[in-house]
């Protein structure tokens, strides 16, 4: 009844990419501390929040989540069901807003993540930063992380991507006008030569951002002599793989595939 009942509850709460009350009501706090409200910029969506499990380690890495929500919706408060598991791997995670649509259009919000990043690597020197991010905030991490353009590619030391958006035309979005100063949307340049390590993890039934473009990426980066790692979940959707990540989806056995260790995975052999 538990497995049916989070599994009706949950589900369109996150397909809706709403305020996720029930995850976040559902997942353990007791040894992650939060930070919340922190500023790194002048405007109002320059602001994150930072989750530091018990007994940190000073060798421990910078793990900085960019949520989703089509660049129009989100906000980093909903994003604790996430952020906790992320930091019970050993790391400090940071979950920062950025502007969105109508308040800016591309590269607002891009420009918005790489001052996070800047800013944070900066407050936590001595850290190994990982970007990571799901949906239109993979797409804001990739930019950032591998497209010099942004002032942030050098302090990236590694890229995990869950059903990103990284290759695709601007009436591709909806609206159009997200993108109307780039009608083609590449996330990432092709070469990728002096990239960081990639993770790229996609629902093979993803029919919001198709599994397509995490191949395509994956592509460029092994011809360019970077570390890639791509893994496509069958049967698994747009939403799915990130509420895999979810404690609460994860007790009762509803999780499609092993995010978390992919992610554990990837941490550790950085680490090495």
């Amino acid at each position: 009844m538990l497995r049916r009942a989070l599994a009706a509850l949950a589900a369109p709460a996150l397909a809706a990419c709403s305020p996720l009350g029930l995850a976040n009501a559902l997942t353990p706090r007791g040894d992650v501390a939060l930070a919340a409200d922190i500023a790194h910029g002048p405007l109002p969506r320059h602001r994150h929040d930072l989750y530091r499990p018990a007994g940190l380690g000073a060798e421990a890495p910078l793990l900085v989540f960019i949520h989703g929500g089509n660049w129009q919706t989100g906000s980093r408060r909903d994003y604790g069901f996430v952020a906790r598991p992320l930091a019970r791997l050993g790391a400090l995670v940071a979950v920062p807003d950025y502007r969105l649509w109508p308040e800016v259009a591309w590269p607002g919000f891009v420009e918005d993540t790489a001052l996070a990043v800047r800013a944070l690597s900066a407050a936590h020197p001595g850290r190994r930063l990982v970007l990571m991010g799901h949906s239109a905030g993979a797409y804001n991490a990739a930019a950032a992380a591998l497209d010099p353009r942004w002032g942030a590619k050098p302090l990236v030391g590694g890229f995990i991507g869950l059903a990103g958006p990284y290759d695709f035309g601007a009436e591709e979005a909806s609206p159009p006008a997200i993108f109307a100063a780039s009608p083609r949307v590449v996330a990432a340049p092709d070469p990728l030569e002096g990239s960081c390590p990639l993770l790229l993890l996609h629902g093979a039934a993803d029919v919001t951002v198709g599994p397509y473009h995490s191949r395509i990426l994956a592509g460029r980066a092994r011809r360019a002599g970077v570390p890639v790692r791509h893994v496509e979940y069958p049967g698994m959707g747009h939403i799915g793989i990130v509420a895999a990540l979810a404690a609460p989806v994860r007790a009762v056995g509803l999780a499609q595939g092993d995010v978390l260790g992919e992610v554990r995975g990837f941490l550790a052999v950085q680490a090495s």
